[in-house]
């Protein structure tokens, strides 16, 4: 072949190879682009139908509906599902199975990764472990040491996008749990945590995601002070996020709560970047929805094995009994008083405080059934009464109240007493006076006083109670029964659920108040 053949030769190639590149898209040529959608849920409780809340005409929620749209959005882009905690506790169709009928529902729904929450851990260590085995998708949780088969992390493909999901729940898991379900487990700090992984992950991946379950201020201090975090799914809060918020680099999204409604998030990354990204809430309404059939069948059918247990006529209230989340952590509410006052009154104590968090659900004016009864009160709590000072009195109720503003679990329920307190005064010394049966407390008295064993040792950070009960002479928990000095009354064999429903029973119709025992003042 002569020179100018093989010129000619390498010019055809050259030209050929030009008019290749000139038909390829151009993200071959500059990067390409690419979408993923992901959905989350969290704070699901268990609450697999769709519900009335009080006050409210609207019916939301119902897991088979929400599972219909999961399955229709899927079908629009890649997508990865995502629970962000505290799935398998807290309605009666949790509770019953100990979490096993979420489990099955999310396999059945085909979530990719699932985060602890910190109600992950009321039905202990055991319960847990065997929860975590039966799941067909990763459960994390980083800063968490000890439980089996818990990752702090998992990274997945999607539409050839390298994702890493980093999951952390809250430190405060062992003062929001009772403490026997973490005897042994280490919690860490989550902002130390995510640091500590978050150079590997982002070696290792082309986008991170943090699953949290610690509370969207939390998770807005994280986007603040941490680089490097692209999208921060957050759960704990029930925080109602209609779009995602921005802070720093770092999207945050967070889905309500019971599966009320589903958070969708759209991205378009490129080089590794997110370059857009567009998100909302979607309610679940199930008179505009479709059930997904396979979900609702598996709801029907634990439905019917708590329906066979739980479905009993035990009385009638002639109001509605108000368990609203909003409203027992922040202020008094006639359900509180009736169960502060059963609890007062089964134990022969002078006064009882409880704490809001403790209250799940509300009851509506009407029917009364053994299922509404254990929906308002699902954990295995029962009924103690311990000697109390004055002072310790109202030191309980400056902790109480000292984060009321954030409606933290801890806002006190309370009977036989009333107190005056101003959520403007620094936290400490926001208690203005005590009375207790009309007289003001006196500080150095000793009072007894019904609380749940919860609180009794110590949970939700109530020091008071966890160190007054301690100090009791011959202290000791026997066959699951506090004993001790200042220990008056322990009913280890009657979970607090039980105690009501056989309260509710003896007095067939109630009608409870507001009486002004917590007042609000500036």
């Amino acid at each position: 072949m002569s020179i100018f053949n093989k010129d000619l030769h390498k010019n055809q190639i050259l030209a050929l190879f030009c008019i290749f590149l000139f038909f390829l898209p151009v993200s071959s040529l500059y990067g390409q682009s690419s979408e993923i959608r992901i959905l989350h849920v969290n704070d699901f409780h268990g609450f697999a139908d769709p519900s009335k809340p009080v006050g409210s005409d609207e019916i939301l929620g119902g897991i088979a509906y929400l599972s219909d749209r999961v399955n229709e959005l899927r079908k629009e882009k890649p997508s990865l599902l995502l629970s962000a905690g505290d799935m398998i506790q807290g309605y009666n169709w949790a509770n019953l199975f100990l979490g096993e009928s979420v489990i099955t529902l999310m396999n059945e729904m085909r979530f990719d990764v699932m985060v602890l929450g910190n109600h992950e851990f009321d039905f202990g260590q055991e319960v847990l472990r065997k929860r975590i085995s039966e799941a067909n998708f990763p459960v994390l949780g980083a800063n968490v040491e000890g439980p089996e088969r818990v990752n702090p992390y998992f990274i997945k493909e999607v539409n050839g996008v390298k994702i890493a999901i980093l999951g952390v729940v809250t430190e405060d898991v062992p003062v929001s749990t009772h403490p026997k379900n973490v005897l042994g487990l280490k919690f860490f700090s989550v902002l130390e945590t995510v640091e500590k992984y978050l150079n590997l992950l982002k070696s290792r991946a082309d986008l991170v995601v943090l699953l949290s379950h610690i509370g969207y201020p939390v998770d807005r201090m994280l986007a603040e002070k941490v680089k490097g975090i692209d999208v921060i799914v957050g759960g704990h809060s029930h925080t109602r996020i209609p779009k995602p918020v921005k802070i720093g680099d770092s999207i945050i999204v967070q889905a309500w709560e019971y599966g009320k409604a589903l958070g969708i998030l759209d991205l378009t990354l490129k080089d590794g970047k997110i370059i857009k990204h567009e998100g909302y809430l979607e309610e679940i309404k199930p008179g505009a929805g479709r059930k997904g059939p396979a979900v609702q069948t598996l709801v029907d059918r634990y439905n019917q094995r708590m329906d066979a247990v739980l479905n009993i006529r035990i009385g009638e209230t002639q109001v509605d009994l108000n368990g609203e989340r909003s409203l027992v952590r922040t202020k008094e509410t006639n359900l509180g008083n009736l169960i502060a006052d059963i609890m007062k009154a089964i134990s022969g104590a002078e006064v009882a405080v409880i704490n809001g968090g403790g209250i799940r659900s509300s009851i509506k004016k009407g029917e009364i059934k053994v299922k509404d009864v254990y929906n308002v009160l699902p954990f295995d709590n029962y009924n103690v009464a311990i000697k109390l000072t004055g002072k310790q009195i109202w030191e309980t109720l400056e902790h109480g109240v000292s984060a009321v503003e954030e409606e933290e679990g801890r806002f006190p329920q309370v009977s036989g007493l009333t107190f005056k307190y101003s959520p403007s005064e620094p936290k400490g010394s926001r208690v203005k006076e005590v009375f207790v049966a009309d007289q003001p407390v006196s500080l150095n008295r000793d009072y007894t006083v019904a609380t749940n064993d919860f609180l009794a040792a110590g949970g939700d950070d109530f020091k008071t109670f966890g160190e007054a009960v301690k100090s009791s002479r011959d202290f000791a928990v026997i066959g699951g029964m506090m004993k001790g000095e200042k220990v008056v009354y322990s009913d280890s064999g009657r979970w607090l659920r039980d105690v009501m429903v056989e309260y509710i029973k003896g007095k067939e119709k109630i009608a409870p108040t507001v009486e002004g025992r917590i007042k609000e003042v500036q």
